[in-house]
């Protein structure tokens, strides 16, 4: 059952921060680089509608595993790292959960009342927090394999 949970939160942490990373430093650059902001802005709109669903999966499964894997090595007893991992997770998720509610909200509707400049202000707030998510989830990898190293 371990090895299963593992798996899960694994494979949870690689579409979510995986997911990121792509959009953020491949897709982000060459849509600024070649459309305009309706087709950009489109373009994201879309792009979020497909994506954030596997983050809210995503979301459920790394709580959830690591939530269980947590209380298998002692809950609040667990080693650091895991903790650390726990509480950088909670923020990222709480980071997600306002994208997704205000700026991706906002955006939508922009986007349907074809309002470029709310838009795009909404479109530049969501870019700030996944960046900042983006490096959350970086760190948060960086200390558990640090972590079990030094275990």
């Amino acid at each position: 059952m371990l090895q299963l949970m593992f798996l899960l939160h694994v494979l949870g942490v690689v579409v979510w921060v995986g997911g990121m990373f792509f959009a953020y430093l491949a897709l982000r650059p060459v849509a600024a680089s070649v459309l305009e902001p309706p087709q950009r802005l489109t373009l994201w709109a879309g792009v979020f509608g497909k994506f954030f669903p596997w983050v809210w999966v995503s979301v459920l499964l790394i709580l959830l595993s690591g939530l269980h894997m947590l209380m298998v090595f002692g809950g609040l007893a667990a080693p650091h790292h895991a903790l650390t991992m726990l509480g950088l997770g909670i923020v990222m998720m709480l980071v997600f959960a306002h994208v997704f509610f205000a700026p991706y909200k906002k955006l939508k509707r922009a986007v349907a009342g074809q309002d470029w400049k709310t838009g795009g202000a909404a479109l530049g707030q969501i870019r700030r927090l996944i960046g900042l998510n983006l490096i959350l989830g970086l760190v948060t990898i960086a200390v558990v394999f640090v972590g079990r190293a030094l275990g």
